[in-house]
Parts: structure tokens; C-alpha cells; sequence
């Protein structure tokens, strides 16, 4: 690595941080903890951005930025709190005497499984993770959503064997592992929810009558020269033609049965 770019890295890490008290307490700044390292930066930033402000730079634990993707977990405490908080990086805003833990990835075990195999039946849940049964409704899976998903409830309808309800109730999910992270009964609830999401969409819903139709269109390149067009556009361009798109008609694109 040249000088210069090392020069540049010193700066990154060190330069903002290093600012004088009163600039500090004109901007307005709160106290957070890296990895139990005390920096100041600026209140009003999310955590996402704290962290990259005191100098770090993600590698992993950082995706959409949106409070989609559910790859910036965080657990954190407030000095001389003894409740632990837990949210996404990219959505929180840091608070004063803040400790932050990230957790890039939660290494919960998933069932193996054949979407294909499957049967939808009121215990196929049960059958690919049995621990769902020692749930013992303390909802502390619930209070850990950063989602705000009833996450006990829809465990509950897992137990039950009511896939449809577990699946509608879970659709929010975005597979942050905070709920199974805190679970006294080691209960893997965002991938219960995933597998009876994948059952509901196959097996309970109605098909989309157009869907088969367009797979097969997709499959012999039919709209290749539409995509390649699509992407040498700028970015105006694409929000003209989104406004000015042709939007069908709701009955032709609902599933419905005979």
C-alpha cells in the first residue's frame, strides 16, 4: 500500500474523531461504545453510521441500509440500564452512554428439506423442528423484533399446525436471528417462518393464472433486449417510464381457482 493511501486510512480512522471538545458540543454529541471503546460522534446518526463516522468499515453486517435485509443486528445497553435493547444498525439512532454488539450472522441450525416432498400437513412444522413445542410463551422472541413481529403468536400457530396464519403473521420477517438469539426454548423462529411461508406459497395459496405463462416467456429470452435497453437508461429515465407504465387489470393477474 502507498504512503499516500495509508495517509488517507489514518485519517479515516483518526481525523473526525479527533475534533476539539467545542466543536463537539456545539454540533451536539453523544457517548457510544465500540466493542468497549468509548468515541463521540455526532447525535442523530443511526448506529450504522456511528460506527463508519468513529473509522470502521464494513465488511459484512451491512446490506440494504433500508431495514430490509436483516444483516445489521445489533444488541446494545444504555449505561446503568439492565435491559438489553436490540434493533438494526441502519434504523436505530445511537443514544448517549450507548454499548454496541453487532451480529453479522446467528448460527441457528435449519432444517433440511425438500420443497417438493413436502406434505402440507397440520404437523409437517413440527416434524422439521420439533423444539417449536417447548415454547413457553415468556414472548421475549416478540420483544426482540426489530420488526415489531408478534413472533410468539406465530409460533403458537406453528404448534397448531395453522401454516396459513404462521405464514401471514411472519411475512415481515427479514431474518435478523434476534428472536432466536434470546430464546430460553432454542427456538428457531424466523426459519419456521421461512419454511412455512415456502409451504403456504406452494401447496395453499391459489396459483397466479399468468404465472406459467411468463416463466415460460422468461425462459425463451423474450424480453432480453427489453432488459439490456432497461439498463443503459438513467435514472430519470426509469422513473418516467415506472409513472407512465401500463398497470393490468387486477382480475387478470389474481389467483382464482375453477
Amino acid at each position: 500500500m502507498s504512503k499516500s493511501k495509508q495517509v488517507v486510512i489514518e485519517k479515516k480512522k483518526t481525523g473526525r474523531a479527533n475534533k476539539s471538545e467545542d466543536d463537539k458540543e456545539k454540533q451536539g454529541v453523544v457517548e457510544v461504545f465500540i466493542m468497549g471503546k468509548s468515541y463521540r460522534v455526532p447525535a442523530g446518526l443511526t448506529i450504522m453510521k456511528a460506527l463508519e463516522y468513529a473509522g470502521y468499515r464494513f465488511i459484512r453486517g451491512c446490506g440494504c441500509r433500508a431495514g430490509f435485509c436483516g444483516a445489521c443486528s445489533t444488541v446494545y445497553r444504555i449505561e446503568d440500564e439492565q435491559k438489553l435493547g436490540f434493533d438494526l444498525a441502519c434504523q436505530k439512532l445511537v443514544e448517549d452512554k450507548m454499548y454496541l454488539v453487532q451480529l453479522p450472522f446467528v448460527p441457528a441450525a435449519k432444517a433440511v428439506y425438500d420443497i417438493n416432498k413436502l406434505e402440507p400437513s397440520d404437523s409437517v412444522l413440527l416434524t422439521y423442528y420439533p423444539e417449536i413445542a417447548r415454547c413457553v410463551s415468556c414472548n421475549t422472541c416478540t420483544k426482540s423484533c426489530p420488526q415489531d413481529i408478534e413472533v410468539m403468536k406465530y409460533i403458537q400457530s406453528a404448534i397448531r399446525g395453522d401454516i396459513a396464519k404462521c405464514a401471514e403473521i411472519s411475512f415481515d420477517c427479514i431474518q435478523c436471528g434476534l428472536c432466536a438469539m434470546r430464546c430460553p426454548a432454542d427456538i428457531k423462529h424466523y426459519h419456521v417462518a421461512q419454511l412455512a411461508r415456502r409451504i403456504r406459497g406452494k401447496y395453499l395459496d391459489p396459483k397466479s393464472k399468468n404465472l406459467a405463462k411468463r416463466l415460460k416467456e422468461i425462459e425463451e429470452r423474450k424480453f432480453d433486449e427489453e432488459i439490456e435497453k432497461l439498463m443503459k437508461m438513467d435514472k430519470k429515465e426509469i422513473m418516467e417510464l415506472y409513472r407512465n407504465r401500463k398497470i393490468e387489470a387486477e382480475e387478470s393477474v389474481i389467483a382464482g381457482g375453477d
